[in-house]
């Protein structure tokens, strides 16, 4: 029984140490402005590398950087058709964000 009990407490550290490093990366990505930026264009619509860069004054391997980092996060998905590679946002992991957010929302008495 200790066996049984030991797996399901390293079972449950497990996910909960891959949990915080997640966090940690989602954190990061919305950091910074840039990213935050492309994630709210996101929301508007799927848009190409090119399109994201469009808007705005930094070079293009800085916005491919900054899109690897969101990929990372899963905050956006990327799917390539034919020769351009279109990104959206992943609202799924942003709503694993805002529940874990609301865990800390105050109970009324």
């Amino acid at each position: 029984m200790i066996i049984l009990k030991n797996k399901i407490l390293f079972r449950h550290l497990s996910k909960y140490i891959i949990t915080l490093i997640s966090m940690n990366i989602i954190f990061k990505a919305l950091n910074d402005p840039t990213r935050r930026e492309i994630l709210e264009l996101l929301q508007q619509k799927d848009m190409t590398a090119g399109e994201i860069a469009e808007q705005f004054h930094i070079s293009f391997p800085s916005i491919s950087h900054h899109l690897d980092l969101l990929k990372q996060a899963k905050l956006v998905f990327a799917e390539k058709e034919g020769q351009y590679v279109y990104y959206s946002l992943n609202t799924t992991v942003v709503d694993e964000i805002l529940k874990w957010f609301l865990q800390f929302k105050s109970k009324k008495k």
